[in-house]
C-alpha cells in the first residue's frame, strides 16, 4: 500500500484529492492542514470589509474526504525532508510519504519595509480577514466616543488585484462603518499608496482605468507611484518626491496591507530551491531534484512558455495544476510515465463590490453588471473543483441580480 500526503487543502490540495480520491487503487492518502476547514482565499478582502460573513467562504473539510481512502490531520507542517521522505508536523508526528503534494499556500511578503508586518492587518487567511473587520468596528465605534479624525480613515497599502478588490468592498459597506462612528458615509475616507502608477498590468489600460475611475468616483483617493517607506503605529510614511527624496506621512485608524504575498517559508526552511517561497517545478509539475514531490499553488513557479515569466498565483491555475497533479500520481501508481501541465487561462474578472466588476473573459473585456454576473459565476466554479454540489449549494454565489 503506497502513502501519498497532501500538504494543505486549499485550492490546488483539494483537487489533488479529488483526483485521487475518483480512482481506487493500492494507495492511501494523508491529507494534512493547520485548520479544519477549507477557505476561498479569493473572497478574504470580502470578509474583511465585512460585505459577506467568514461563515460564507469556507466549509468543513470532512465533507470532501473520503474516509475509507483518505485520513485527515488538522496540523501544521514545520518540515519536509524530501531525502527520508518524511514531513514533520509541528504537534510532533512524522508521516512519511512515497508520493507527496506540496500545496502550502502563501504568506503576506512585506518586503523589508520597516513597521509593516507589525503596524499593518495582513489579508493572509480567514482569522486574519475577521481581525481586520474587528478593527475597523473597533475604529469607528471609538470615534463614536473619542472623535479623533484619523479613525475614520482606512489606507490600504497596495493595488494589486485584492487592493483594488479589497477597496471596492470598502467603499460598498461605508455605510455601516459610518453608522458605527455616527456619522455621513462620505466622512469615511479610503485611500490607496501604491509605489507604480500604472495600475493592474494585467488588464488592458482602458480597462484597468475603468475600474480605477469607478472606485475614485466611489470615494477612494489613489496616491500612486509613491513607494511606502515606513509603517509607524497608525502612520503611513511615503515618498512624497522622488527627485528631492522628501517623504509624507497619512494618519490612519485602519492600515492593511495588500502589496504582495510570497509563498509558505517551510520552502526554505526544508532546502528546496526556492525564491521567495516558490519553487520553479519540472514540466511535470514535480520538484526538479525528487520526482516523487509534486510542487503547486503559491508555492510553485510555473514558466509561461509565451513569456518565460511565471504565470500569476491564482486560483485557476492552482486548481488545473492540482488536477495536474492527482493525475500523475496516479499515473506513477501504474507505471506510466508522468504528463506535462499546460495553462491557457479563461481570463481574470476582478470585483469592485457585490454588483459591479471589469476583467477579461477568454479575450473579450467585460465590465460593469454583466462582469460581476460573470465572476460569480466563476467563484462558484471554484467552490464547485474543490467542495462538488454539496457545498455549491450551500455556499454558493447565487446573488446575482442584486
Amino acid at each position: 500500500m503506497k502513502e501519498v500526503v497532501i500538504l494543505g487543502a486549499g485550492y490546488g490540495g483539494l483537487r489533488a484529492l479529488h483526483v485521487l480520491q475518483s480512482h481506487q487503487g493500492e494507495f492511501h492518502v494523508t491529507l494534512v492542514d493547520r485548520n479544519d476547514y477549507h477557505y476561498e482565499s479569493t473572497d478574504l478582502h470580502e470578509v474583511a470589509a465585512g460585505t459577506q460573513p467568514a461563515e460564507r467562504i469556507q466549509y468543513p473539510i470532512e465533507d470532501v474526504v473520503n474516509s475509507k481512502t483518505t485520513t485527515f490531520i488538522k496540523d501544521e507542517v514545520t518540515l519536509i525532508d524530501r531525502t527520508q521522505k518524511q514531513v514533520t508536523l509541528k504537534g510532533g508526528q512524522t508521516l512519511p510519504y512515497d508520493y507527496l503534494v506540496v500545496s502550502l499556500g502563501f504568506q503576506s511578503e512585506t518586503f523589508g519595509i520597516p513597521g509593516a508586518a507589525e503596524n499593518a492587518l495582513q489579508l493572509e487567511d480567514v482569522e486574519t480577514a475577521k481581525q481586520a473587520l474587528a478593527h475597523i468596528e473597533a475604529q469607528m465605534k471609538g470615534y463614536a466616543q473619542d472623535p479623533k479624525p484619523e479613525a475614520l480613515n482606512i489606507v490600504v497599502c497596495g493595488a494589486g488585484f485584492t487592493g483594488i478588490e479589497l477597496l471596492g468592498a470598502l467603499a460598498e459597506n461605508k455605510e455601516t462603518y459610518a453608522k458605527w462612528a455616527g456619522v455621513e458615509a462620505k466622512e469615511i475616507k479610503l485611500y490607496c499608496i501604491e509605489a507604480v502608477t500604472r495600475l493592474l498590468p494585467m488588464f488592458d489600460e482602458k480597462l484597468a482605468d475603468y475600474g480605477i475611475d469607478h472606485l475614485k468616483e466611489w470615494g477612494v483617493e489613489f496616491l500612486t507611484g509613491k513607494p511606502i517607506k515606513e509603517i509607524k503605529p497608525g502612520v503611513v510614511i511615503y515618498q512624497e518626491d522622488a527627485a528631492t527624496n522628501t517623504n509624507a506621512e497619512l494618519a490612519a485608524g485602519t492600515i492593511i496591507w495588500t502589496t504582495g504575498v510570497s509563498g509558505s517559508h517551510v520552502m526554505g526552511d526544508s532546502g528546496f530551491n526556492q525564491r521567495r517561497g516558490r519553487v520553479t517545478v519540472a514540466d511535470d509539475l514535480s520538484d526538479p531534484d525528487h520526482s516523487e514531490v509534486f510542487i503547486i499553488g503559491d508555492v510553485a513557479a510555473v514558466m509561461d512558455p509565451d513569456n518565460q515569466r511565471p504565470y500569476p498565483t491564482t486560483a485557476q491555475i492552482a486548481l488545473k495544476m492540482g488536477a495536474t497533479a492527482g493525475k500523475n500520481i496516479l499515473h506513477l501508481l501504474a507505471g506510466e510515465a508522468t504528463e506535462k501541465f499546460t495553462f491557457h487561462s479563461l481570463g481574470s474578472v476582478a470585483s469592485i463590490g457585490n454588483t459591479h466588476a471589469f476583467g477579461v473573459v477568454g479575450k473579450t473585456n467585460v465590465k460593469g453588471y454583466p462582469a460581476s454576473f460573470i465572476k460569480k459565476g466563476i467563484l462558484d466554479r471554484s467552490l464547485f473543483e474543490t467542495g462538488g454540489v454539496k457545498e455549491v449549494l450551500s455556499k454558493g454565489r447565487f446573488d446575482f441580480y442584486h
